[in-house]
C-alpha cells in the first residue's frame, strides 16, 4: 500500500461538476493498493499518518499532528501510484490491485482513518474520473509505502 500526504491549506475533489469532497486545512492523501497488501498495512499506515507530526505548532515548528491540529483528511483512490516505468513510455500498472480486491481495502482504510479520528473523512469516487484541486501547505509532500516500514 502506497500513499501521498500532502498538507494542504484546502482540497477539493470534483466528479462530473459535482463537488463530492471539500475541506480547509488537513491532509490529501492519495492510496495505491496493490494484491500484496492486507489489513496490517492498513493499520500501520493509517497510524501512521494520522500522528504525522507535519502541522506547525504555536512556535512555527512542525510538531503536530493532523489530530492536535484539528485538520481534516480526504482519501482518494489512486491506482497509478503503483505504475511501472521500468520498460518503454507507457506506465504499466500490473501491480495496482483489481477493483473486487482493492475496494474493500480502500473501504476499510477509510473506515480505520474515521475510528482513530473520531469523526468522518472526506473521499474521492472509486473508480471515477476525478478532478482534484488542493492548495499544498509548506508544500509538505511526503511518500509512505507500508512495504517499506523497515526503512
Amino acid at each position: 500500500m502506497r500513499v501521498v500526504v500532502q498538507k494542504v491549506s484546502e482540497a477539493k475533489v470534483n466528479v462530473k461538476d459535482e463537488v463530492v469532497s471539500s475541506m480547509g486545512n488537513g491532509l490529501l492523501i492519495l492510496l495505491g493498493i496493490e494484491d500484496a497488501d492486507t489489513e496490517e498495512d492498513i493499520d500501520w499506515l493509517v497510524k501512521k499518518i494520522v500522528q504525522l507530526r507535519i502541522f506547525n505548532d504555536e512556535n512555527g515548528v512542525m510538531n503536530k499532528s493532523v489530530q492536535d491540529a484539528g485538520g481534516d483528511i480526504i482519501v482518494v483512490s489512486q491506482f497509478t501510484l503503483h505504475a511501472s516505468t521500468k520498460k518503454g513510455n507507457r506506465p504499466s500498472y500490473i501491480r495496482a490491485a483489481k477493483p473486487d480486491f482493492a475496494v474493500p481495502l480502500y473501504e476499510k482504510f477509510i473506515a480505520r482513518t474515521e475510528a482513530v479520528l473520531n469523526r468522518k473523512v472526506g473521499t474521492g469516487v472509486f473508480g471515477a474520473m476525478m478532478e482534484v484541486s488542493l492548495v499544498n501547505d509548506g508544500p509538505v509532500t511526503i511518500i509512505i509505502d507500508s512495504k517499506m516500514k523497515d526503512f
